[in-house]
């Protein structure tokens, strides 16, 4: 890769995030890196961490709440103060209350001819909880794609090709989640349903594909990936370390089978890290690229073709973009322009 290429990760200071920061200073020696978190303290820790291997590394922090708008803005304002062009715009920030583990579901799960559909996806396995915003919107559909569809619409400036600039990569943290039956147009937020994880992770699907349909002609692509199953923060509310402790030789053997059990971080931005050495036009714009490993633990990334509609998709893009605009109008009759 040439030299200065600039990277964004949201939610940059644990986990995938974490993890993918790190490769990414592996494999592009001269990238400039900005840690786009929501804890300064957390996100000054994971610096410190990344500069013990790599010293020499441009590293920038940003402070950026996604389930915020007013955040979002702020942070949007900084970003375009720094960096003329972005290569790489990370949307990987997100959030799953756990409430709790529907026992039942997976014993039954596990021991039937759903196992591997089970394994792959964990659906309806979780009881989660949600609430909503101080600014009014429910907490994962905000954090999850709302934030990260107004930062990117915010950064539109600093991406794609213009002279001599390179194309931007929008890449996606999206899921094996993410569920077309537990997302609806006409509960975009998701406040009647029980799996708000799943359905902002469809809709982040749905996105993706709009965004190649409005930006590819102008440099701009966008790609899903999905980490499999990893143990991180997300995972530790919903079970207790030790009992993750025990199932883990399971999962590790499961992988003759699902090999979307990457269980660690690393392994899981794979996929995330990949995308970065590619030539983003000749991907395919509606595939999702999976973070994978083999029972020997080897990494290795896949496709799978996005089971989203068209029309639904623009749609999807047409209602966050009113809404962004809706927003933005509410914020500056309320406190002028934010910056």
């Amino acid at each position: 890769m040439s030299s200065g290429k600039i990277a964004i990760v949201t939610g940059a200071n644990a986990g995938i995030g974490l993890a993918l920061c790190k490769q990414l200073l592996d494999s592009h020696p001269h990238l400039t890196l900005c840690l786009a978190c929501r804890n300064q303290q957390r996100a000054q820790q994971a610096k410190e961490t990344l500069s013990i291997f790599h010293p020499g590394a441009i590293i920038d922090i940003v402070i950026i709440d996604t389930s915020c708008v007013r955040s979002v803005l702020k942070a949007a304002h900084i970003f375009k103060e720094k960096y003329n062009h972005i290569d790489f715009l990370y949307l990987n920030a997100g959030v799953m209350q756990a409430g709790g583990v529907r026992w039942n579901r997976i014993l039954s799960g596990i021991f039937s001819s759903r196992c591997v559909h089970v394994l792959t996806t964990g659906e309806g396995l979780i009881v989660q909880k949600n609430g909503k915003t101080d600014e009014g919107l429910m907490n994962v559909f905000a954090t999850n794609l709302f934030g990260h569809y107004v930062l990117l619409q915010e950064l539109e400036s600093c991406l794609g090709s213009s002279g001599n600039d390179s194309p931007s990569q929008l890449i996606w943290t999206s899921s094996s989640n993410a569920q077309r039956c537990n997302f609806s147009m006409d509960d975009l937020q998701h406040e009647k349903g029980e799996e708000p994880y799943s359905s902002s992770k469809y809709a982040t699907d749905m996105l993706s594909v709009a965004l190649n349909d409005k930006f590819n002609e102008r440099g701009i692509y966008s790609h899903t990936t999905c980490p499999g199953l990893v143990m991180t923060n997300l995972t530790d509310g919903i079970l207790p370390a030790w009992i993750w402790s025990l199932v883990l030789p399971f999962m590790l053997l499961m992988r003759i089978l699902v090999p979307s059990l990457t269980n660690s971080p690393g392994n899981g931005a794979t996929a995330l890290t990949w995308l970065s050495h590619q030539r983003p036009e000749s991907l395919d714009p509606r595939a999702k690229y999976r973070s994978l490993c083999s029972v020997t633990g080897k990494t290795y990334v896949g496709t799978e073709k996005l089971k989203v509609d068209e029309r639904e998709s623009m749609a999807l893009l047409h209602h966050l973009e009113k809404m962004r605009t809706e927003g933005l109008f509410e914020f500056n009759q309320r406190y002028g322009n934010i910056s």
